[in-house]
């Protein structure tokens, strides 16, 4: 036993502990997640996301240690963004076509997005701060903590935010969907791959692309859109109405 803690020990302090730590898990949470046949509730982000966080709180070992060597991965996260651009080049005489409906698509799922934050925020009295640090919960986190300083929200707590609404539109996506009866046929797919884009950011495109290439494709479009639209029109917003 105590070998084994020497162990823990020294592979915690190394450079390497956090980016072996998160492939070995997210391997495992993908393996059980294609096992358990996609089933939304099994989504490998999620789960990977509560072992490491439990695994770090039951062994103390501290945030800064781990992210020493897990910034490999938050690093090639912007080159995984730019990869979503290849299904749309695929696909560019259609966007040409639906451009003008797909931009007030995503200006209209934006805007409902941030201004229902904002309106339950208000409605549940929560302090200023965290009510600004919501506004942009549907924009990719990085994106999302940059948005949430200029006006006057707190970036570490609009990251969060922005990661539970990710987590939250692809585990419970299918089934509005199925609610809302948004077929499976070709635009219907689109139609759910945009939704996904433009409520839950990166985590439900990532969802879209595994479940069908169209819906993979128009997620990560409706990803862009909110990125450009949020970072121009949410920081105009507040200085307009503040």
């Amino acid at each position: 036993m105590p070998k084994f803690v020497e162990l823990w020990v020294y592979l915690s302090a190394s450079p390497l502990f956090g980016l072996t730590a998160t492939l070995m898990v997210y391997v495992a949470a993908q393996a059980a997640y294609t096992r358990l046949g996609q089933a939304p509730w099994a989504n490998p982000v999620l789960w990977t996301v509560v072992i490491l966080a439990s695994g770090l709180l039951a062994t103390g070992v501290p945030y800064p240690s781990y992210f020493a060597g897990a910034q490999f991965i938050h690093f090639l996260l912007g080159p995984a963004v730019v990869a979503l651009g290849w299904p749309l080049w695929l696909r560019r005489e259609e966007l040409r076509q639906r451009w003008g409906r797909l931009l007030l698509a995503a200006l209209a799922g934006g805007v409902a997005a941030g201004g229902s934050a904002l309106l339950l925020a208000w409605a549940f009295g929560l302090p200023p701060e965290v009510t600004l640090s919501l506004a942009p919960k549907s924009v990719t986190a990085p994106v999302a903590m940059g948005i949430a300083e200029q006006v006057g929200g707190i970036p570490a707590l609009a990251a969060v935010f922005s990661v539970i609404t990710g987590l939250v539109g692809a585990l419970c996506g299918k089934y509005l969907f199925a609610v809302l009866r948004i077929p499976t046929d070709s635009a219907g797919w689109a139609a759910r791959g945009f939704a996904l884009g433009t409520a839950s950011h990166g985590i439900g495109a990532a969802r879209a692309m595994q479940v069908n290439a169209d819906a993979g494709a128009y997620a990560g479009l409706a990803l862009g859109l909110q990125v450009v639209l949020a970072s121009l029109l949410i920081p105009l917003a507040f200085r307009l109405f503040h």
